[in-house]
């Protein structure tokens, strides 16, 4: 007959003492995160029975910093988090959001300083900056940091979760060239911030593959919005008044509706083929009136999702198991909006 597993053979396997088991399988708290991640691990794949389906007594509580939700994207990241402590309440982590302004990156470095002494976890979708990425690095000192759509380097996070951005930049490019091909013509980029990895990326993948396949078609300028709606509609504005044959934009940030108003207000807005990121709503009404040419959608729900999952497994808090953190992108045209 088989023995059954006691609590003492999940102490070994885990390295803690039974006294811990006894305290993380009966809800009484004090446990290390890490002991605590691998009592329960070890519970599991040892079958002991009363650990397998129980909720952790211990709330975690992991901070989201990411910017204000006039951002669109930032709008869908946080309703996303916000469902998580509804639909996830089973495994009792509680996300909390924050949020900082992309342009200040010395204080977004002394929120991230400030969050790490009440919260176990941190999902950070922020620019990079020599400032945000060592307090990131003290904050791992004391548990997991993810970055989320955007990396940041020398960060020490666990892992980055969201699209490849070169790939998006890329899928950009070559929508750009298709569009515009024979002839080709100039083009402008606007990016929110490129000191967002994410949006430098994208810059660097639309930049080459126009010149490995579309030579004909040149970036004229790269310009910053930071992350400002209304700025993006104002340098598109001044960026064709300046130069009558623009014959596309790329998008990478913020302000579809206000670069399709720049559009408008200089007549030319069937003329010109815009691409842009972010299925949002208001972005698919000007995709089905033509105003949009194409959207790369990145699923911010599904980006959120899959971080979550990624630090349930750290905690222990969901079977272990190999998982992709880089997420799908999709394109999105007038016929599949």
């Amino acid at each position: 007959m088989t023995r059954k597993t006691t609590a003492r053979d999940v102490a070994a396997a885990a390295g803690v003492s039974a006294s811990t088991v006894d305290r993380v399988l009966n809800g009484r708290g004090g446990v290390d995160p890490d002991k605590e991640r691998r009592v329960v691990e070890w519970a599991r794949k040892l079958k002991l029975d009363r650990a397998l389906d129980q909720r952790m007594a211990r709330t975690l509580r992991i901070a989201a910093l990411i910017q204000p939700p006039q951002n669109p994207f930032h709008a869908a990241i946080q309703a996303a988090l916000e469902a998580a402590n509804r639909v996830y309440a089973d495994l009792n982590m509680q996300f909390r959001v924050f949020h900082f302004d992309p342009n200040r990156p010395k204080r977004t470095a002394g929120m991230i300083a400030d969050l790490s002494g009440a919260h176990d976890g941190l999902i950070a979708c922020c620019p990079h900056s020599e400032e945000i990425a060592a307090a990131l690095r003290r904050f791992g000192e004391r548990g997991p940091v993810m970055t989320l759509a955007t990396d940041i380097r020398d960060s020490g996070r666990l892992t980055y979760i969201g699209p490849d951005n070169r790939k998006a930049g890329r899928v950009a490019g070559d929508l750009m060239g298709r569009f515009l091909r024979p002839e080709g013509g100039d083009v402008i980029m606007i990016a929110g911030l490129l000191s967002m990895i994410g949006h430098e990326e994208r810059e660097a993948g639309f930049r080459s593959v126009l010149r490995e396949r579309y030579p004909e078609c040149r970036v004229l300028e790269v310009l910053e919005s930071h992350e400002q709606s209304e700025r993006a509609g104002d340098l598109v504005f001044d960026a064709l008044r300046r130069n009558p044959g623009v014959r596309g934009i790329y998008n990478a940030s913020a302000g579809a509706r206000t670069v399709v108003d720049a559009m408008r207000a200089i007549g030319r807005q069937n003329e010109i083929v815009f691409i842009t990121h972010e299925l949002t709503d208001d972005r698919r009404v000007l995709l089905r009136d033509g105003l949009i040419d194409a959207i790369i959608d990145q699923n911010p729900e599904f980006e959120v999702r899959t971080a979550i999952e990624a630090m349930a497994r750290h905690f222990g808090r969901i079977e272990a198991a190999t998982i992709s953190t880089v997420t799908p992108i999709h394109i999105h045209m007038i016929e599949n909006c």
